[in-house]
């Protein structure tokens, strides 16, 4: 494809008051004015004619096989032009996808060297699934840069975007470190949880309530239970996955938060010996994993948070929650990620979490909302501003009185930034197994 560049037509443009000027001067020599013009459109085809054809250009894109959602990455793009007048740069541009952000709508320069170079496009992963570019363009200026030569190519450029995982690797073993001196790793499991261990002779420091006195008696000796932490609990991690998880925070939907969030405490919680099953529901239940153990099982289990799909339907807690608690046999954790507006679906979450709560714990957790406190606590400047610093500080307010109510039915809760939930969820998770309320 060729088309004129914008020097072309401003060339071209800047000789239409000369030509007006001759017809006015000289009427009888009007088609002297012509002359700019022809002279522009000429030298405009002779730019054409010189630049390398179109069919000489080959470009190339190629994406990372896996990324994770809210990563920074960027797509390798390779431009070859074989002429021999190759030009010395040339302009690239990526289609759209709706997972993807491309920076500058995907165009970028290259500087070409003999024909050939190469640069990188920076995209950013904005939701989890299948991202596919399937169309690019490559396109370049003749010798004057009077017009542009433009190719484009069809192909499919593909990259499967994952739940970000990236607070396991950094954060899980400086967490372990952290709660390891409370005796809950598995080396240094004793001294603390409800599994009897073994009989011990009781030394100077230790908990009296766990002197055994029958056995004391027997050996004219004091004796003491030591204990180890429990192991092979139930944590069901249920995501809500309905309209309102999915609006964004910070740049990403609340519902990938709270993947990342669950992935790093399923980690610990594998670590550690206990089972874990992931569940997500909308308007009716959408995924539901029986229970793995072991850490060898996270890939499956990252595999399973991949397929939680993005929802617009509002949440029915009562249908999710009452299927939840048929499939479980014995008492188990469950932990709840979920947002709330309106005091209608909230009813139905109290009272659905009163039900579970007669055989399960339940721990939820809620992101904090950072554009309202923002909101309320802003310096109004005009009526408007007065309006919703008013509103947000009454949604606050009804926030703070729903998990107050929650807590007070004896769920446990967990309000936490963005950025600061997932830690806050192993946190609460160790605190819970320390305490023995599981």
């Amino acid at each position: 494809m060729i088309h004129p560049t914008r020097t072309s037509v401003f060339a071209a443009a800047a000789g239409v008051p000369v030509a007006l000027v001759v017809a006015v001067l000289v009427p009888e020599r009007w088609y002297a004015g012509l002359a700019w013009p022809t002279a522009a459109l000429l030298l405009t085809l002779a730019d054409a004619v010189a630049a390398a054809p179109a069919r000489a250009a080959r470009m190339r894109v190629k994406l990372p096989r896996t990324a994770s959602v809210g990563a920074d990455i960027a797509a390798e793009v390779t431009v070859t032009i074989d002429s021999p007048r190759p030009p010395r740069l040339a302009e690239v541009a990526l289609a759209p996808d709706p997972l993807l952000d491309i920076a500058d709508d995907g165009r970028r320069w290259m500087t070409l060297a003999k024909g050939s170079g190469g640069g990188a496009v920076p995209i950013v992963a904005r939701r989890r699934g299948t991202a596919t570019i399937k169309r690019w363009w490559v396109r370049w200026r003749g010798p004057l840069g009077l017009t542009w030569r433009q190719r484009a190519f069809a192909g499919e450029a593909s990259m499967a975007i994952l739940p970000d995982i990236r607070a396991v690797q950094e954060s899980a073993a400086r967490i372990f470190e952290r709660h390891a001196v409370q005796g809950l790793m598995a080396q240094i499991e004793r001294g603390e949880g409800a599994d009897f261990e073994a009989l011990v002779e009781f030394q100077t420091g230790m908990d009296r309530r766990a002197i055994a006195w029958k056995q004391s008696a027997r050996h004219v000796k004091l004796h003491a239970k030591e204990f180890r932490t429990e192991r092979n609990s139930q944590i069901v991690f249920a995501v809500d996955a309905g309209r309102q998880m999915c609006e964004p925070v910070a740049g990403l939907p609340r519902i990938d938060r709270a993947v990342s969030a669950i992935l790093l405490n399923a980690w610990v919680a594998l670590k550690l010996g206990d089972r874990v099953a992931l569940d997500s529901f909308d308007s009716r239940p959408r995924l539901a994993s029986g229970l793995i153990t072991g850490t060898r099982a996270f890939s499956e289990l990252q595999r399973l948070a991949a397929r939680i799909d993005y929802s617009g339907e509002e949440t029915n807690y009562t249908f999710a929650l009452t299927s939840l608690a048929t499939r479980l046999t014995r008492r188990s954790m469950i932990v709840m990620f979920t947002e709330f507006t309106d005091l209608t679906s909230v009813e139905f979450l109290v009272r659905a979490a009163q039900r579970l709560l007669r055989t399960h714990l339940l721990l939820v957790v809620v992101l904090r909302d950072d554009e309202l406190d923002d909101l309320s606590g802003r310096r109004p400047d005009t009526a408007e501003d007065v309006t919703r610093a008013v509103t947000a500080a009454a949604l606050l307010r009804e926030r703070l009185l729903v998990l107050t109510r929650l807590r007070h039915m004896g769920a446990h809760v967990i309000e936490a930034g963005h950025d600061e939930v997932g830690e806050a969820l192993v946190a609460g998770y160790l605190d819970i197994k320390r305490r023995n309320l599981l």
